[in-house]
């Protein structure tokens, strides 16, 4: 009983797909409309990327630097000794996120 449920529900998908499958072709210039498509929207994609996403992500990493930097000053009042490698290492990130829309766009081609 079980089986037959399965081979109906499979019969029934199959012929589904079969019916609603369409040939698709297109006539004309596609690549040159893809390229227009992506220079159009290239310009976009550097602007939102630029003006949101970096700020968004420099935002985060300056307020975890200084969120490890007080633990950090907290764990040396307690221990008497400081690990450098997270603020550092954090910095570094921060860095290199802040100078990011100086060089990236050479390196991905925009």
């Amino acid at each position: 009983m079980k089986t037959k449920k399965w081979i109906t529900l499979f019969m029934v998908s199959l012929l589904l797909s079969l019916l609603f499958a369409t040939t698709v072709s297109a006539s004309g210039d596609v690549a040159g409309a893809i390229e227009g498509t992506w220079n159009t929207a290239a310009g976009q994609i550097k602007t939102v990327v630029n003006k949101v996403v970096f700020p968004a992500i420099d935002m985060i990493l300056a307020v975890l630097f200084f969120v490890k930097v007080g633990t950090a000053y907290m764990d040396y009042r307690k221990h008497g000794q400081i690990e450098w490698a997270p603020p550092v290492i954090l910095f570094a990130c921060l860095v290199f996120m802040l100078t990011a829309p100086l060089y990236i766009w050479g390196i991905v081609g925009l």
